[in-house]
This record gives C-alpha cells, structure tokens and sequence, in this order.
C-alpha cells in the first residue's frame, strides 16, 4: 500500500465527515436525560452518547474506507486484521466527565494511522463548531485556515494546560504538585478536561505548553500531528522520543520545551 498526499487527503476527509457526524449527536444529546455509567476509576464516566458517537464514526469510515481497523475507546481494537492497512484511533467523546455535567467543553478525536505513522488527524469541538485539522507535511487548520503555535518565549509569562488521572494509583508524577507550583508562580494554568483540545490548543498558540500522564492513544492521536504540524513539538517529560503509547506527554511551542521539561523532571525526582 503507497500513501500519497492524495491519500492522506481523502483520510482527513472521511475523519472529518465522521467527526462531524459525531458531533451532531453530541451537540444535540448535551443536557437531555441519558445513562451515565463508571468505568475504572470512580469519576472515570462514559455515557450512552460515547457509544453512540462511536458506533456512528466506525460505521462512516467503514463504509468509505473498507478494510479499516480500528483503536477506539469504548469497544477496544476491532476491523481488518491486515497489518497493511490504516489503523483509525478514535475518542468519539474526549471529555465525557464535562458532558455528562452538561459542560459543553468536550471534542471529537479521529486520527489515520499507518504502521504507526499518524498520517490525518481531526479535532472536533461541535459546540463551538471549531475543526482542527492536520495532515503530515501539510499543515495545521482551524476551520480551513492555517494556524501556528505560540512564540512565548519564557516558562513565567507562558499560560499552560493540564490534566490528572482519575485512578489514583496511576499517578507517579506528582502531576496535583506540578499544579500547585505553576499557580504559586503566580503563573496561569487551566485543566480543560480534554486532552484533545488541550493538544488542539496549544497547535492554535491559545496554550504555550500542555502535559499529562496516564493518557491513552485515542486522547492524544490526533492533537500530537496537529502540535507537530503547527510547528510545536512533542516528547516524553524527559525529552525521550513520544509515541502514542507513552505513559507521559509534554507538548508546547518548542521554544519552550527544554524549560518545561525542566521544571517537570526536577518537581518528579
């Protein structure tokens, strides 16, 4: 299988009809009566809306891309067996904790990936009807129009984003510390509750920097191509190579990176 720029082009295509597809359904389920259930973790929620958003975007792409396989969050790795074919990773609601309270910040994340390569990937907010997109070697978007990080220059007059586990078992970071510290800094920090549209975010330059741990492949897929796309840059706290699977990410506008990285790994010896 070759992947071309065309390729890639009719990927971002079908991710963004299946994000918006999904979107609809989150847009108009928001603050109607719906089953709420946890999952592992007490606050860690998935809603009927999750499945049916998921069940819609799986059911697009397989229709318009045969073949597919599939990371999604709620039903777990599904479609071709085939090694030699694009593997889509899904969250059809990144921010489940915000829906289910009626918050309308939450977002839609579809990303196309070839042996391992994240070739598409689309950040929806349907509320807001802001799309980010990106595709490899082809930019960053907002609804259409090019967008590039941020130039903040240094950590105290950066505005950063983060997030925390809801097991808390799974926290080894210090991450409820690092908070601390950024806000005794006198320095602003906010914790949207979506890592998708923090990643989104910090490509847009709205966020200088973001950094989580305990995140899986569907909550960063997508956001990780559109932060590299935008020009920022991606990597472990300790500045090691980041993969989707990695147990922490660091993303900011690059400028700042090494200064993140810093404060991160000295509050976590």
């Amino acid at each position: 299988m070759i992947i071309n720029e065309i390729n890639k082009n009719i990927l971002l295509e079908v991710g963004i009809n299946a994000a918006k597809i999904a979107g609809k359904i989150l847009k108009d389920g928001l603050g109607t009566q719906f089953s709420i259930k946890s999952k592992e973790g007490k606050h860690n929620l998935v809603t009927e809306f999750d499945f049916r958003s998921e069940k819609a975007i799986i059911d697009y792409i397989k229709a318009n891309v045969p073949n597919s396989q599939f990371l999604a969050e709620e039903s777990g790795k599904s479609g071709s067996n085939d090694n030699d074919t694009i593997l889509w990773i899904v969250d059809p609601l990144d921010g489940t904790v915000n829906f289910a309270h009626n918050i309308p910040v939450f977002s839609v994340s579809i990303a196309a990936t070839y042996k391992n390569e994240i070739l598409a990937g689309v950040v929806y907010q349907p509320i807001l009807d802001e799309l980010f997109t990106a595709t490899k070697s082809g930019g960053a978007f907002l609804n259409h129009k090019a967008i590039k990080v941020s130039h903040t220059e240094n950590f105290e007059d950066a505005f950063f984003v983060t997030g925390f586990p809801y097991r808390k078992d799974a926290a080894k970071y210090n991450g409820a510390e690092l908070f601390i510290d950024v806000v005794q800094k006198g320095i602003p920090i906010r914790r949207l509750g979506s890592a998708a549209m923090d990643l989104a975010y910090v490509a847009a330059g709205r966020f200088d920097g973001f950094w989580e741990e305990e995140l899986n492949p569907w909550d960063v897929a997508a956001g990780v191509l559109l932060v590299n796309e935008a020009g920022g840059k991606v990597t472990q706290y300790d500045l090691s190579d980041y993969n989707v699977f990695n147990k922490t990410i660091l993303s900011t506008n690059g400028i700042l990176h090494n200064q993140v990285s810093q404060f991160l790994n000295k509050n976590n010896l």
